[in-house]
């Protein structure tokens, strides 16, 4: 039996990568709750805990090989250590600089992942790609719309989780094209969360019942948004689904007023408008792209 192997269908790749940012925009809400009473490496562990213990169960029932004798192991084991520099870069620099600043500067990521997707993959990015991206982003700068110039230090630590993010975006189109979505979720997670809990001695607070609930919860989110997006890659490729990580903005918007009573200022709602406007763009340039393909089959 081949794991890891589906058609490739773009639409299908955008729209579970939408829920699953979606997912993900929950997951940084429940991390901001939580990161006011506890260490980032706890709150990270905690998560990575949940997703090896769902994932584990579910491949010893389907009983997929493993991913540790993959020829892919070294990069599991690379994009993990990607993921843990910038999970602790984002979260820690989000003490010490506005939302705003962290926003903007954190959303160079789908760009960099179409850079990327050319230089790595050798992904051809089309202009509606391109358009996408570019829109995207515009969107987040006016949406976030900082006031003043963030700290240095703080700033290269959210660059820097940005590209770390982008890089392991596209680890994980490459490992897709072999390995199954729960293998990588597990492989990922266990090395993620054993690399946090080498500093317990020093961060650990045992959480209270509201604490473990938003652990558990966090957890069950990130599960979901992590299989949805790796499921999202095994159909499109890397260059289609960046500018769909814009989207995670609007959810943020959405889940900030619903657990917080947060308002969105007009700007924000003007990056919102130009955010959807970017993803229908893409959304319309790979309908057609799609029924360009099939029009010389059809007429075979």
């Amino acid at each position: 039996m081949t794991f890891g192997k589906t058609t490739a269908s773009p639409l299908v790749g955008i729209a579970l990568a939408s829920a699953g940012y979606a997912c993900f925009a929950l997951q940084d809400a429940l991390v901001k709750w939580l990161v006011a009473d506890y260490e980032v490496p706890q709150i990270l562990f905690m998560r990575s805990l949940v997703i090896v213990l769902v994932t584990g169960v579910l491949l010893r029932y389907r009983r997929h090989p493993s991913i540790f004798k993959s020829p892919y192991r070294n990069t599991v084991v690379l994009r993990a250590a990607l993921m843990l520099i910038a999970w602790l870069l984002f979260y820690n620099a989000a003490r010490h600089i506005g939302l705003a600043e962290l926003t903007t500067l954190y959303f160079s990521a789908p760009i960099i992942t179409i850079f990327l997707s050319i230089i790595v993959l050798k992904e051809t990015v089309g202009v509606g790609r391109w358009i996408a991206g570019v829109g995207g982003f515009v969107g987040v700068l006016v949406a976030a719309n900082p006031t003043h110039s963030p700290n240095l230090i703080p700033a290269a630590m959210c660059i820097v989780a940005g590209l770390c993010w982008a890089w392991s975006t596209i680890l994980v189109r490459l490992v897709s094209r072999s390995e199954s979505t729960l293998t990588q979720m597990y492989a990922t997670s266990l090395l993620f969360g054993l690399a946090c809990a080498v500093s317990f001695p020093w961060i650990w607070k045992t959480p209270d019942a509201t604490g473990w609930m938003l652990m558990i919860a966090l957890g069950v989110v990130a599960t979901i948004g992590q299989f949805l997006l790796y499921e999202g890659f095994r159909h499109a490729p890397a260059s289609a689904l960046a500018p769909v990580e814009y989207t995670g903005l609007i959810w943020a918007f959405v889940y900030g007023y619903a657990i917080w009573a947060e308002i969105p200022t007009p700007n924000v709602f003007v990056g919102a408008l130009l955010i959807v406007g970017s993803s229908i763009v893409l959304v319309a340039w790979e309908r057609r792209l799609v029924i360009s393909a099939r029009k010389p089959a059809s007429q075979q």
